[in-house]
């Protein structure tokens, strides 16, 4: 059967994020929408990751002399436009045609980073062939084949991807219902696998569990050097990390990256939200290395709350897929840069004139 994807390619003109769920609800297949949008078990975690933003609150501050902030920053000497960066994620091509090579025209057109994942539904050469100076990061699923993983790492070195991003949290599915009640199977196929000439097929007509399959399930912390010696030296970024000691440990088997996610509420139900985590490994990793957060951003306030517990950038993840189905690259780059402008007026109202003061934003626990 022939899978129909979205060919919208138009700037937005958005409210709010929230919004924009709905709409692509309502032109989605079914089981597409489910794989994108769906989490583990009832999704408890789901949205826990969203109203957990509730927990803080940030304190205004008056008379301090903001007419325009500036979000620029970096991220391994990587100039951002925003402290928002794309978080990886696999089959873009269920929410448009293009897919990740649509997605990341519109990153790039917002001065940001775009993150490919190993099972995307373009190739990691195709990827940086579709937009050569947006920066890119290669999202690794480690596979229990190491020459799959030697051949996708030469890739992403040879076409100039910035850092590897090894996913620790996922070495196995979350109990996924919508996957299960849609019968859920990739209708596209996954170019990585198709290049990899001693790889098990493409991906199409897989089901999630049988992605999975593949995956390197003893994941351990030796592997974070085995990827820095495959990736030539390119830094390495864990992600999927709740705990501190795990961080500390990361970074002591050569991390140089923490990524603080619970995968978007997709792999352990009954997990903590990932912005209740946050400080505590922030305070534990007191700026050895870098941190991106994800899970649940939604507001130019959920930004602010998660810089100013102690994140260096946060990445975007399902918005950026309604808004690539509704609009295309174009679409990319209006949900970024309407993200940018709740930020702005976060940043003024706190007084914050930079992404570094932001970090030092009066934040307190909420009372009720």
């Amino acid at each position: 059967m022939t899978y129909n994807a979205s060919t919208a390619e138009e700037k937005l003109d958005i409210i709010d994020l929230p919004r924009l769920r709905a709409l692509v609800e309502s032109r989605t297949e079914a089981g597409a929408f489910g794989y994108v949008d769906g989490g583990s078990s009832d999704e408890q975690v789901l949205q826990d990751n969203e109203t957990a933003f509730r927990h803080y609150q940030l304190i205004p501050r008056m008379l301090q002399n903001i007419a325009e902030p500036d979000m620029t920053t970096t991220l391994f000497d990587i100039p951002l436009g925003m402290p928002i960066i794309a978080a990886p994620i696999a089959a873009q091509g269920l929410m448009h045609e293009g897919g990740e090579s649509v997605t990341v025209k519109g990153v790039g057109a917002a001065k940001s980073i775009f993150s490919a994942s190993t099972y995307g539904n373009a190739s990691v050469a195709a990827v940086a062939e579709a937009s050569p100076e947006t920066p890119k990061f290669f999202q690794l699923y480690m596979s229990r084949d190491d020459e799959f993983n030697q051949f996708l790492i030469n890739q992403a070195v040879e076409t100039g991807y910035k850092a590897i991003i090894l996913t620790a949290d996922s070495t196995l599915g979350g109990y996924r219902e919508a996957d299960i009640i849609n019968n859920f199977e990739f209708p596209l196929p996954m170019d990585n696998l198709a290049a990899f000439s001693n790889a098990t097929g493409t991906g199409e007509g897989l089901s999630i569990a049988e992605i999975y399959a593949r995956a390197k399930q003893d994941l351990a912390l030796s592997d974070i050097k085995k990827i820095k010696d495959m990736a030539s030296g390119l830094p390495v970024i864990v992600k999927g990390i709740q705990d501190p000691e795990d961080a500390l440990a990361a970074i002591a088997g050569g991390a140089d990256g923490i990524w603080v996610s619970n995968h978007g509420g997709r792999e352990l139900n009954g997990a903590p939200a990932s912005i209740d985590v946050l400080a505590d490994i922030a305070k534990t990793v007191n700026h050895r290395v870098p941190i991106i957060f994800d899970s649940g951003i939604r507001w130019g306030e959920d930004i602010a709350k998660a810089i100013a517990l102690g994140a260096d950038v946060v990445a975007l993840g399902r918005p950026m897929l309604w808004a690539l189905n509704l609009g295309g690259a174009a679409g990319v780059q209006s949900a970024f840069e309407h993200l940018a402008e709740e930020l702005k007026i976060v940043m003024q109202l706190t007084g914050s004139h930079t992404v570094a003061e932001l970090k030092h934003a009066k934040i307190i626990e909420a009372k009720f």
